[in-house]
């Protein structure tokens, strides 16, 4: 079975969480889409690179979610998430993907 690369499902991760909290109106709905994607995200980072690189990226993906709301106050909603989802994805392709493709 193919990997999906890990950069997008971090993405999706985030920008489906919010996508899915804002047209529901559920945030704790929300809450289940950025919570999967992440699992999937950090088990394939775990794998494809080790405990300490997923956990730095685990720790930046947090970050990104509790880091848009202010910057969301400063920038706007879409363009806070659509920012910390690019950043974290390339973050995650960078330290994960781009090892995996080269071997």
């Amino acid at each position: 079975m193919p990997r999906i690369s890990t950069a997008p499902i971090a993405a999706a991760g985030l920008i489906g969480g919010y996508a899915t909290a804002r047209l529901t109106k559920k945030r704790p709905l929300g809450g289940v889409v950025l919570a999967a994607a992440g699992a999937a995200a950090g088990q394939q980072w775990r794998k494809a690179a080790g405990g300490k690189t997923a956990a730095a990226l685990g720790a930046a993906y947090v970050a990104g979610f509790a880091g848009s709301h202010p910057l969301a106050k400063k920038v706007g909603a879409w363009p806070a998430v659509l920012g910390v989802a690019g950043a974290v994805a390339a973050a995650s392709y960078v330290l994960v993907d781009r090892q995996r493709q080269a071997s």
